[in-house]
């Protein structure tokens, strides 16, 4: 089953403790696809009036932001055993080359890391442990972290929203024009059947 068909058959409740739950466990470290989710609990809500896009921002937002400080929390006591763990662990995601790129855009970027790293699924991971493995100042890490969550979760949200009910504006114009397309179709083409069958009838005798 799709994830918009299967977020369609829960409560509207549900829907935000899923988005926010599995955003929260993304951000934390656990890869998880919290972006899929988002993307289609925000077009189901351009769809499904029960469904807020307010408040699925909110919630997707409060997971994003709860999730890194708690990654950031487990990254910044776990230290570096907590990343040979992850890998052994997670070794598609958690590989030596992708946490040396990772820690190589902390190092360069900084807050930036943390911001943009949202928009980034690698980076969405490994944002909040990695900024406590590297030691990275929390209210630095707070302000990156509650800025980036804003945007990402919010705009996302916003954006799939209003394309989702423009495109289904657009379906409903579509739907009409094909409907009065095919009518048109049928009168023509028993106009021209009408045609060619009255060209075919024999004359009659005496002409």
């Amino acid at each position: 089953m799709h994830v918009q068909e299967w977020l369609d058959t829960v409560p509207a409740a549900a829907v935000y403790a899923v988005v926010a739950l599995v955003i929260g466990l993304e951000s934390l470290g656990i890869p998880l696809p919290g972006e899929i989710i988002l993307v289609s609990a925000a077009l189901l809500s351009s769809q499904h009036g029960g469904i807020d896009p307010v408040v699925l921002g909110v919630c997707a937002t409060a997971g994003a932001v709860v999730g890194d400080s708690i990654g950031y929390a487990i990254g910044r006591k776990g230290g570096r055993p907590l990343l040979d763990w992850l890998g052994r662990k997670f070794p598609r995601h958690f590989s030596e080359g992708h946490v040396a790129t990772a820690e190589r855009s902390f190092q360069k970027w900084g807050m930036w890391a943390v911001f943009f790293g949202r928009f980034v699924a690698l980076l969405r991971i490994f944002a909040g442990p990695l900024a406590g493995v590297l030691r990275m100042p929390y209210w630095k890490f707070l302000i990156a972290n509650v800025l980036g969550g804003i945007v990402w979760a919010g705009g996302t949200t916003a954006v799939i929203y209003y394309v989702g009910v423009v495109a289904e504006s657009w379906l409903k114009r579509f739907s009409w024009l094909g409907l009065v397309l095919a009518v048109l179709i049928g009168i023509a083409s028993m106009l021209i059947v009408k045609r060619k069958a009255a060209k075919a009838q024999p004359a009659p005798a005496g002409e």
